[in-house]
C-alpha cells in the first residue's frame, strides 16, 4: 500500500477518496528506561529506550491505519500527519497517532 504525507501521488491519479483512516498507540515506559532516560537528560546524549519505544508505537499506530484502509478496498493512503505526545500522570505514557485519507487510485 502506498503511503504518504502528500495530498497527491506524481503519476497516480486518485480514483475515489474513500473515508479517513486513523492509528493509534499509546505505550507506557518502565520505570528501567524511565531512570536511564533521565540519567541522558542531565548528561546529555540520545535516549535510545525512548526512541526504541516510539518507533514500536509509530509502528503499530500506522499497522492500524493501513488495516483500516484495507478494509475499505483502498490502495493507498494520502496526507498523512504524524502526531507525537506524552500523556498520562506525570508523562509516563507515550501516544503515536496517525491519520489520512484512504483513496483509491486509476
Amino acid at each position: 500500500m502506498l503511503k504518504t504525507t502528500t495530498s497527491v501521488v506524481d503519476g497516480r491519479p486518485i480514483d475515489a477518496y474513500l473515508d479517513v483512516v486513523v492509528g493509534e498507540a499509546i505505550l507506557g515506559a518502565n520505570i528501567f528506561k524511565d531512570i536511564f532516560g533521565a540519567i541522558r537528560d542531565i548528561v546529555g546524549g540520545r535516549a535510545g529506550a525512548y526512541e526504541e519505544e516510539m518507533g514500536k508505537a509509530r509502528q503499530v499506530a500506522f499497522a492500524e491505519m493501513e488495516a483500516q484502509a484495507k478494509a475499505l478496498g483502498a490502495d493507498g493512503i494520502v496526507g498523512i500527519d504524524i502526531d507525537y505526545e506524552v500523556v498520562g500522570q506525570n508523562g509516563g505514557m507515550m501516544m503515536v497517532s496517525v491519520s489520512g485519507t484512504a483513496v483509491r487510485f486509476k
